[in-house]
């Protein structure tokens, strides 16, 4: 485990409006309050993600807490890369190594890890291939070749948009293909399934079914849901408006009956609005 000091400087106090000699000398409610759900709201560039950082150091230094008791999500690497580093400031500790806050990551990146570990549950090997979205446009291609769709009809790309919205508010085929009335619709449904059935014959996972199957895995797996709550003792989401129904489910899934989870985030400010935010 890594050891973490019971205080810390923060490395640049002048440059930090939270850190001083002794950890935090200021009554900051939004990083001092641990215990049940918090939700922060606040505009742009009015330091929700460095409230966030700090609330993380103050549950290290103060509450007792092991980094990997803690599962941070952001959603970029970028942002999980600065956000470790600058806890690593914080708390003295290197912060530029992925073993130091194991479960900070993005959604994509949490998930592979949870199904690489426990996938088997559900008949996901823990080798699985991951598609990216060239690898799934061929994967549509072929299907619609099969299907004796012509490419006139209906672009890949557009398809591939479609199964990907579906996906992420947790619609399977079947019903996707319950609810098309339109022309394009009933295509993508002939396609979606065809897709899925090339695409677990390749033993793949495309970025979507990262969130769908670990929604799937804490479902049907009670102990490998239950295992987790009590791992993740505490819970922080960077930018939650930016969550859709795929990653909300995920969240309500993993938190435990003491509801330690710290969202922030700006209802105004939703980048991922067109992938079901």
């Amino acid at each position: 485990m890594t050891s973490i000091p019971q205080q810390y400087k923060a490395e640049s106090p002048a440059d930090d409006d939270h850190a001083t000699g002794d950890i935090f000398d200021t009554k900051d409610y939004h990083v001092q309050t641990t215990s049940g759900p918090l939700l922060i709201l606040a505009g742009a560039g009015s330091g929700k993600t460095k409230t966030l950082t700090h609330r993380i150091a103050y549950l290290i230094a103060n509450e007792g807490l092991w980094p990997n008791d803690i599962l941070a999500v952001t959603f970029t690497n970028k942002a999980a890369k600065e956000m470790r580093i600058r806890l690593g400031q914080l708390l003295n500790q290197p912060g530029d190594s992925r073993s130091f806050m194991p479960w900070m990551g993005t959604f994509h990146g949490v998930c592979v890890r949870l199904l690489r570990l426990d996938g088997h549950h559900i008949g996901i090997t823990s080798n699985f291939v991951i598609y990216d979205e060239d690898d799934r446009q061929r994967l549509i291609k072929d299907a619609i070749k099969q299907l004796h769709i012509s490419d006139n009809q209906i672009k890949p790309r557009a398809v591939s948009s479609a199964i990907s919205n579906a996906k992420n508010e947790l619609i399977m085929p079947d019903e996707y293909a319950a609810s098309a009335k339109y022309p394009f619709q009933q295509h993508v449904a002939e396609i979606y399934e065809k897709y899925e059935t090339l695409r677990r014959a390749a033993g793949a996972l495309d970025f979507d079914d990262l969130l769908i199957e670990t929604v799937r895995l804490f479902k049907e797996a009670p102990d490998v849901r239950k295992k987790w709550q009590q791992a993740f003792k505490h819970i922080l989401i960077d930018e939650y408006q930016d969550t859709n129904a795929a990653q909300y489910a995920i969240v309500k899934l993993l938190v435990n009956e003491h509801h330690n989870i710290c969202v922030v985030g700006d209802d105004w400010q939703s980048i991922y609005s067109w992938r079901g935010a």
